[in-house]
């Protein structure tokens, strides 16, 4: 898909090609580790989910193309502003910035501003900063080999280019 026929070009992030080519890489990443589940579920750790990962809507049951639009207007208006507040740099950085935008989705957008991986980028350790992406395995206290199998896979996303 290209940034053109996602639909991101002059945004809510200010049309950078680079911001377009992000999200086009993040957006099908995300859901493919978070699924999409019309209706409402409680995740790994018992919070109320729907969708590909949502917690912030009512919880009902959706449309595929009513998921499909919100995973793409939270991660255009959400977390790829609140990823790029954190680590400015990646907005030059489309596989790192994808890779982050998933992290952040999973972990929360504060969660991503305090990490090692956000402190790595802003040190510019690109490599640290992706092999970072390798602490964040846990849920519940305990680790999860799904989110091991997520952070292997989008640490190799944020490692393209490098």
């Amino acid at each position: 898909m290209t940034p053109r026929a996602f639909g991101l070009l002059g945004g809510a992030l200010g049309g950078s090609a680079f911001v377009a080519l992000a999200l086009a890489i993040a957006t099908p990443t995300v859901e493919r580790w978070e699924g999409t589940r019309l209706a409402p579920y409680r995740d790994i750790v018992g919070i109320w989910t729907v969708c590909s990962g949502e917690t912030r809507v009512t919880m009902r049951r959706y449309t595929p193309a009513e998921c499909e639009h919100m995973l793409r207007q939270t991660l255009e208006s959400d977390f790829a502003p609140a990823v790029l507040a954190a680590v400015p740099a990646l907005e030059q950085r489309p596989y790192q910035f994808a890779a982050a935008i998933s992290l952040s989705y999973n972990i929360g957008a504060a969660a991503f501003a305090r990490s090692t991986v956000a402190r790595r980028f802003n040190g510019g350790d690109w490599r640290g900063g992706c092999d970072a992406f390798l602490m964040w395995v846990n849920a519940g206290g305990r680790r999860v080999q799904g989110l091991v199998n997520r952070r292997e896979a989008e640490r190799k996303l944020c490692l393209t280019g490098l």
